[in-house]
């Protein structure tokens, strides 16, 4: 398994339990990688650690949730691992910048954090002829300007 497979297949494993107690060891097992290693390959391609990736991913799927379904805050807390409707509380609003039960009144803006794909491109490689010559001396006039 190349390194882009086993990236998804441990992106896909915590979208898939989202709403578990998520096990590092696990998500690097699936990987086929070491802890250590996958979390630090992670966090380098990715920009964000492990835990922050899930709590993104965990407090937009809330906000989701609570704008398009007649739930209780504290059911999605506890649903997305959150011990006490406070600490989900304070979580949330510094996601989204508004608090849960705003949500639930109606126009509200909020973030979204969607789900990580692996895809790879590579650009280049392509066969290109030349010809170096030399020229007398010139000068080179450009504008610069700041947008």
């Amino acid at each position: 398994m190349n390194l882009i497979d086993g990236l998804q297949n441990a992106i896909n494993y915590m979208e898939d339990n989202i709403t578990e107690d998520i096990d590092y060891d696990k998500i690097a097992e699936v990987a086929c990688s070491s802890r250590f290693y996958f979390q630090r390959i992670f966090q380098i391609i990715c920009g964000y650690t492990i835990g922050e990736y899930i709590r993104s991913r965990r407090l937009s799927l809330a906000a989701e949730e609570l704008y398009n379904k007649n739930v209780k805050v504290i059911d999605v807390a506890f649903k997305y691992g959150y011990n006490s409707c406070e600490s989900f509380s304070r979580a949330f609003t510094k996601f989204h910048g508004i608090s849960p039960s705003q949500v639930k009144s109606g126009n509200s803006n909020l973030k979204s954090f969607s789900k990580l794909s692996m895809k790879i491109v590579i650009e280049g490689g392509k066969d290109m002829n030349y010809r170096i010559e030399k020229t007398d001396e010139f000068t080179i006039i450009a504008k610069r300007a700041r947008y």
